[in-house]
């Protein structure tokens, strides 16, 4: 095993703390090894002047870290699942999932606001949230905002915006808890795939018993299920398809939303089986809310 471990970070103060995490838990357990943190600015980080479906998805925010893991500089990226292309290269395996943090959405005023204020609209970069939010909020204009956690509570405090709906985790993570005014639970907005989730990559031929112990098993089982379930509908930023799992004793429980981009329509649903069977329950689920809505076109078509 090496004596000198290198995780490949994005520089954004979040994804740092969040590689402090993993970084303390292996030196925690190997105090022999030497642990360091390589920032890199990705693609994602640098264009924030559009949304990230007209600039190509969540691979913006991987392609450095790959890189550098496959030459070599790096030894473990550290990722928000959330934040991870469906598609993983079979060299960059992911090899751990932490035990999740609060998965659900929630909502952010300007210091000292009490409720919103109708004349400025909602801030989200997430076309997955503005699709939920329109039933919760629907007289409230929703804009997309870009740029890291204290980018966007800068713009907010700023007065350009009535409110932030952010993922309750990263808030957490920074110490920022008693910013949130409001969770939505996930049957209001169902989750992100992955959302709370820290997943470490590797790649292959590597030594990585420093970090047994590290993966737990419930996040495992629900962002494998979340995951199918999105990889089935070919989903990611472009996409605002949504799961989210709960493992329940030996059972998950997985809420879904597919979303239909001919025609902009939206259906959720559910599904509940054996954790073993993870996977197959995320890809199950995703036929049947695609099959249902495909019945649903062909009936309104019938009828016209």
């Amino acid at each position: 095993m090496r004596d000198k471990i290198v995780i490949g970070s994005r520089e954004s103060a979040l994804a740092v703390c969040q590689s402090q995490m993993v970084r303390d838990y292996i030196k925690k357990r190997n105090p022999e090894l030497s642990v360091e943190i390589l920032t890199m600015k990705t693609t994602g980080d640098k264009i924030l002047d559009r949304t990230l479906d007209k600039v190509g998805g969540k691979g913006l925010f991987v392609k450095e870290l790959d890189l550098a893991l496959l030459d070599g500089r790096s030894q473990l990226s550290v990722h928000s699942l959330k934040d991870m292309p469906m598609e993983v290269p079979h060299e960059l395996p992911l090899l751990a999932f932490s035990k999740r943090e609060d998965p659900r959405d929630v909502l952010v005023l300007p210091k000292g606001a009490k409720e919103l204020d109708p004349s400025k609209p909602l801030g989200s970069a997430s076309l997955r949230r503005i699709l939920q939010l329109k039933e919760l909020y629907p007289y409230m204009e929703v804009k997309s905002v870009r740029g890291n956690l204290q980018t966007r509570l800068r713009k907010l405090d700023g007065g350009e915006y009535s409110g932030l709906i952010l993922a309750a985790a990263g808030m957490k993570r920074m110490g920022l808890e008693e910013r949130i005014c409001r969770y939505f639970t996930p049957d209001e907005i169902i989750p992100a795939a992955g959302q709370g989730i820290l997943a470490v990559q590797g790649t292959l031929n590597e030594d990585y018993s420093f970090l047994e112990g590290y993966c737990d098993d419930d996040a495992w089982i629900a962002g494998t299920a979340e995951r199918a379930f999105v990889k089935y509908l070919n989903g990611g930023c472009s996409s605002p398809v949504a799961a989210y799992g709960e493992v329940e004793g030996d059972e998950l429980y997985l809420r879904g939303l597919y979303y239909h981009e001919a025609d902009r329509t939206w259906n959720k649903g559910s599904i509940r089986g054996k954790v073993q069977d993870a996977a197959i329950l995320g890809e199950t689920l995703a036929e049947n809310l695609k099959r249902q809505m495909e019945e649903c076109q062909k009936s309104k078509k019938g009828e016209l």
